[in-house]
């Protein structure tokens, strides 16, 4: 059973200003919950009882905020006999442990860099589920991302979630490209007349120990400069295919929402809350 959960949260969200001098992306509301909240409570169903957060190093942090409990508020919804609310104010389950770690966003960039800082902080060295901070996949009626992941893994192989789109709109995306059930490689924005599948990339994994240790050592022996390219987990990623490992793939028809942009983040609170 795997446990165990890294989701990057760290980064100043540029995209987005000026609402990100603020708010940090990955709290930014879709309906009643942060954005983030929607990956955490399905890995939570999923069996996770360890997240490790990758924060940014700015004070305060909104996220560590959200995900401990909020004393006074608690006094409060008691004192003025709103007893049925404490259960909203309360975001994760007891038995549900949060850890957290800085990444200096004047440091190395990229995706496979919080991955890194996480296992190498807290000694990870078991499977774990990573999942981005600033999107989801909503599938209220279906298998979650999460329960998709950890079938394909089977409690063995390292696995990458794959969203069905129309062929015809692969262009803005990393393609899947699938032999047997097992990933053979990203294309990135192919038309989508070379495009190997209708499966995009969205950044959501289970990694084995060995497929850690490669993005681990990706990161510690390139020194890229903060112009050149960014530290991309879909490099290690391709070199642990080339050399034998096993990615399998894990299908869904669930809809990928992203807050990144302005665009994204109105079309997921009009999914959510429609």
């Amino acid at each position: 059973m795997i446990t165990k959960a890294i989701i990057p949260v760290a980064g100043w969200g540029t995209r987005r200003l000026p609402i990100t001098k603020i708010i940090e992306k990955s709290m930014l509301p879709v309906g009643n919950r942060p954005l983030v909240d929607y990956s955490v409570q399905e890995l939570v169903k999923a069996g996770v009882k360890d997240i490790y957060f990758v924060i940014s190093n700015v004070e305060p942090c909104q996220v560590r905020e959200f995900y401990k409990d909020n004393l006074a508020l608690n006094q409060y919804l008691i004192e003025r006999g709103k007893e049925d609310k404490l259960e909203k104010a309360k975001t994760l389950p007891d038995d549900v442990k949060v850890h957290y770690v800085s990444q200096d966003p004047s440091s190395k960039y990229g995706t496979a860099v919080p991955i890194a800082l996480a296992v190498e902080e807290f000694s990870i060295n078991e499977p774990v589920l990573v999942f981005m901070g600033d999107d989801f996949i909503w599938n209220p009626d279906g298998e979650s991302a999460a329960s998709a992941l950890i079938k394909a893994s089977d409690g063995k192989h390292s696995a990458i979630l794959g969203v069905e789109i129309p062929k015809e709109n692969v262009e803005k995306y990393g393609v899947l490209s699938v032999k047997d059930g097992n990933l053979t490689g990203v294309v990135e924005k192919p038309t989508p007349k070379d495009a190997p599948s209708n499966l995009i990339n969205v950044s959501k994994y289970i990694m084995t120990p060995d497929l850690l240790k490669k993005i681990v050592e990706y990161v510690k022996n390139n020194n890229f400069g903060p112009t050149d390219q960014e530290y991309m987990v879909t490099d290690p990623i391709d070199d642990y295919i080339k050399n034998g490992g096993i990615i399998k793939v894990a299908p869904t028809s669930g809809e990928y929402l992203d807050g990144g942009s302005v665009e994204g983040w109105l079309h997921a609170n009009n999914v959510v809350c429609g």
